[in-house]
């Protein structure tokens, strides 16, 4: 299993208030969760009316389209012309299906 999380730091120049931003994150996290049928949500910044912090997490099996993925999320975002990418931290894991060979489904030991 292949993981990408990234953070993308955010401009909203033509916000006044808090309000305003709200309202701006909204579309921008609701029309890329539609289109990438991602976790997306708003992590930081929550009191800076100017700047936000989303995150987003997406999950495949080949790590090529998951990079893939993430470059397209980012060029999404700024193509939207709500807010300015200020910053994008991502990084891609590639996670074992079993873990450390300890543990079987349920949570239980295999030993159990």
């Amino acid at each position: 299993m292949v993981v990408g999380i990234g953070i993308i730091e955010i401009f909203i120049g033509e916000s006044r208030s808090l309000k305003e931003k709200r309202s701006v994150l909204r579309k921008v996290i609701h029309r890329t969760r539609n289109t990438f049928s991602l976790t997306v949500a708003e992590v930081g910044s929550q009191d800076n009316w100017k700047r936000g912090t989303l995150g987003f997490a997406v999950i495949g099996n080949d790590r090529g389209f998951i990079e893939s993925k993430m470059e397209s999320i980012e060029r999404f975002i700024e193509q939207l012309h709500l807010v300015e990418v200020i910053d994008l931290k991502k990084e891609v894991l590639n996670i074992s299906h079993k873990i450390d060979g300890r543990y079987a489904r349920e949570g239980r030991r295999d030993d159990d």
